[in-house]
């Protein structure tokens, strides 16, 4: 039952710690937090949760072959790390990777991989996202010089079309 506890305690406070992208003002954390995973582990400061690993709070979802909750000595959350294929999905946009890294002391999420950012039917796509949720500034870079698809492209629709 202490390990159902610590679980319970560490998720939620991962996903309040995860306000939605573009929607920070929202009410979602004093939402109930809901997740899920084929199989979880539990070790000191580490909460692992694999195979379809899934945390929901209102309408924002994090979404990662594996979700790993990182919290300091203190038992507070430090990070939340997800890889395999990753969404972090809000009512209003979506981003999605091959891995993604939340630090909670910065606010910043930086998701690398294949990266896919939408909002609406605009589109952004790189190999590496940096998003800070307490300013709501972002940058998105392409692969090194030379890589594949090294160039940052998008698609952006003006307003009423």
């Amino acid at each position: 039952m202490k390990i159902c506890s610590a679980l319970a305690a560490v998720a939620a406070v991962a996903i309040v710690a995860l306000p939605a992208v573009g929607d920070a003002q929202s009410n979602a954390s004093s939402q109930p937090v809901a997740y899920g995973a084929d199989a979880v582990e539990y070790a000191p400061n580490r909460v692992i949760l694999r195979g379809r690993a899934e945390a929901t709070q209102g309408g924002n979802r994090f979404r990662a072959d594996t979700l790993t909750l990182v919290s300091g000595d203190g038992g507070a959350l430090e990070r939340a790390e997800a890889a395999g294929t990753v969404y972090f999905v809000t009512p209003d946009q979506s981003m999605r990777g091959d891995r993604a890294v939340y630090n909670l002391g910065s606010g910043e999420i930086v998701v690398t991989g294949d990266v896919i950012l939408t909002q609406g039917r605009n589109v952004l796509t790189g190999s590496r996202l940096v998003y800070n949720i307490n300013t709501e500034t972002a940058r998105m870079d392409g692969a090194p010089r030379g890589g594949a698809g090294s160039r940052v492209q998008g698609v952006f629709y003006p307003s009423g079309n």
